[in-house]
């Protein structure tokens, strides 16, 4: 068997196989909802022979959003939608995850969808943001108001209370987004944290929020739940969060209870990337390798032996895939025919005449 179909186990949670559906955002709810889109957008992949299909980036307050148009989970009504969802990709016989996340900085901003990305202002259905400093990311909001005492313990509450109802919709791996230059990344960046208090200036105090955040939703879930953390490993600028840091926060996260660290780069400071194929693998490498965690490799990996490549030689446990399932839902079915798969129970069942 190839060891991008071998069944992975997190806790209680066996995955079928390690090619993941990475978060990709939609832009497409209303207050918060998923809707039918996100039905067929998520469906598709789990029908397409996916191990585990992650949501788009779920904000857990309403102020957390990205744009007006993300998905949310701060209310029974969206709970109820999710369920809808879950169920299907359940169906599928592929696992179901929930990216977990707060916006910080970057929220109130046009999707670009319909409109040229940029902030979105009150009067047009916007919101002040909240972030560690009151700084802002370039030509976005430019009022981010310097999150307190009681609005950090607000924020921590706020992933555990979604965390709780993730569960109650049925998802079975939670993953917590510190990433890309939103809010729990801004904390743990020198670049963007600027603060004096117990949540700014040592690293100590800059990883706090994150593993608050890890812990509170440990503690508001079944021990069998595996719990993800997706993290930017670099922010690709001076001064800023280094690689080095990411394999020590990564043990702290192991011992707070993390089971996989999904590792993506930058997005909190504008930066030159060497963007290329697999230019974020040696970063899940150094991870499952220094920090004793399994690690998730994301970015440019396309190719069904390029994704086998990447864990035979022991760079990671999972890859993750997104634009390349946007172009090809069904790519697991190609890469298990390419690599000498030959279990019918990943095709659905109405698919599998197209196996002779």
């Amino acid at each position: 068997m190839s060891q991008l179909f071998t069944p992975i186990t997190l806790r209680d949670v066996t995955v079928r196989n390690r090619a993941w559906v990475a978060p990709m955002c939609q832009y497409s709810a209303v207050d918060g909802l998923p809707n039918d889109w996100h039905l067929v957008h998520l469906g598709s992949f789990a029908r397409g022979g996916a191990g585990l299909v992650f949501t788009e980036a779920t904000a857990v307050v309403p102020e957390g959003r990205i744009s007006p148009e993300d998905t949310g989970l701060w209310n029974d009504e969206q709970q109820a939608a999710w369920a809808r969802i879950v169920d299907f990709v359940h169906a599928q016989g592929a696992t179901a995850g929930i990216q977990l996340a707060h916006a910080g900085r970057k929220a109130s901003t046009y999707s670009g969808l319909t409109v040229e990305r940029g902030p979105v202002a009150d009067a047009d259905g916007g919101w002040q943001p909240v972030a560690p400093s009151a700084e802002p990311f370039p030509r976005l909001r430019e009022d981010p108001a310097a999150l307190d005492a009681a609005g950090i313990a607000d924020v921590v509450a706020a992933f555990g209370d979604a965390a709780a109802r993730a569960v109650a919709a049925g998802f079975d791996v939670l993953e917590v987004h510190a990433a890309h230059g939103y809010l729990l990344h801004e904390f743990l960046s020198p670049l963007s944290n600027h603060r004096e208090d117990e949540y700014g200036c040592s690293f100590d105090n800059r990883v706090r929020l994150v593993l608050d955040v890890v812990r509170e939703i440990r503690g508001r879930v079944a021990d069998g739940v595996p719990v993800v953390v997706r993290l930017s490993a670099t922010d690709w600028a001076d001064g800023g969060w280094t690689g080095d840091d990411t394999v020590r926060l990564a043990g702290l996260l192991r011992d707070a209870g993390v089971d996989l660290v999904d590792t993506s780069t930058g997005g909190n400071v504008l930066a030159d990337i060497p963007v290329g194929p697999g230019f974020q693998v040696p970063f899940a490498r150094r991870i499952r390798t220094e920090a004793g965690i399994a690690s998730g490799a994301v970015g440019l990996i396309t190719e069904p032996k390029q994704a086998e490549d990447v864990l035979a030689e022991g760079s990671a446990d999972v890859v993750l895939l997104g634009r390349e399932l946007l172009r090809e839902p069904h790519w697991p079915l190609r890469a298990a025919y390419e690599l000498g798969e030959s279990d019918p129970q990943l095709w659905p069942a109405q698919y599998r005449r197209a196996q002779r």
